[in-house]
């Protein structure tokens, strides 16, 4: 360190230590310098501690809920970009509804879960869960081409009281959104099938075996049916996402900021329709 600084004293012309017999002294000018290395050395450590840090986000595993139709376009296009950024993080999917994935988030099965919650059936997230609500998507009438209401913008549900209906099996509680839609109108829907997958739930309607309540995110691509808005009751469910708050996860936090970019987009796609 001596033959350094005395190095450094002839490229200066700067006197930066006075040498006694048995010890050296640092000059105001040598001062200055050690605090100025100081701060090169503080930013060393803080760039390897960031290198560190992307090192981690960049690697390890990260485990994924979703529920059906937020894989049609929200999951997709989040993945895509994520995985571009990240590529080194290994995903694992798990397709589910969230009432049934919830025990495995609560856990540490999973990392993340996409989640909904109905307006006519909220939840309430566990202790140790949050849930974060990134857009609200109406539900809708879709109907066969050819049903005489087809051509409607909006229709009131009890105008179908005496359709039959295509629904689902409902979430924690087995009453699906149309049935608690209907008692608030006054009528029991006569249901001919159940199904949580809206591919068969559009395909029946698509051939005439009856009517559906289908959020939007559920219509992405489906031809062959009609549909329209309902007046009243006004039906919606909010689209979330569900984490632990304690996760140490490195690889969350960039997928999260990913997810709600993603949300954004849907979001705005679905003030459009």
């Amino acid at each position: 360190m001596s033959h350094q600084l005395t190095q450094l004293e002839r490229d200066t012309g700067v006197g930066l230590v006075e040498r006694g017999a048995q010890s050296l002294r640092l000059t105001d000018a040598g001062l200055r310098l050690a605090r100025r290395a100081q701060s090169v050395l503080d930013l060393i450590e803080a760039a390897e501690h960031d290198l560190m840090v992307q090192a981690r986000v960049d690697s390890g595993q990260l485990r994924i809920g979703f529920f059906a139709s937020a894989g049609y376009r929200l999951l997709p296009l989040t993945l895509s970009r994520y995985s571009d950024r990240h590529p080194g993080v290994d995903l694992d999917l798990v397709f589910g509804q969230p009432h049934e994935l919830l025990p495995s988030l609560e856990r540490g099965a999973l990392d993340v879960l996409v989640v909904f919650e109905q307006a006519l059936d909220p939840w309430r997230a566990p202790d140790g869960v949050d849930v974060t609500y990134l857009f609200t998507e109406p539900h809708m009438l879709v109907v066969p081409e050819r049903h005489p209401l087809a051509h409607r913008v909006r229709v009131r549900l009890a105008e179908l009281a005496d359709e039959p209906w295509i629904t689902t099996y409902g979430g924690a509680t087995p009453v699906s959104v149309l049935e608690r839609a209907s008692a608030i109108e006054g009528f029991t829907p006569r249901i001919r099938c159940r199904s949580d997958h809206y591919e068969v739930t559009l395909g029946l309607v698509r051939a005439g075996l009856g009517v559906a309540l289908v959020p939007s995110l559920g219509l992405e691509g489906a031809a062959g049916v009609a549909r329209c808005r309902l007046d009243n009751p006004h039906l919606y469910r909010r689209v979330g996402v569900a984490v632990r708050p304690t996760n140490p996860n490195p690889a969350l936090a960039s997928f999260l900021g990913h997810l709600k970019s993603a949300a954004a987009q849907v979001r705005a796609s679905l003030a459009r329709q």
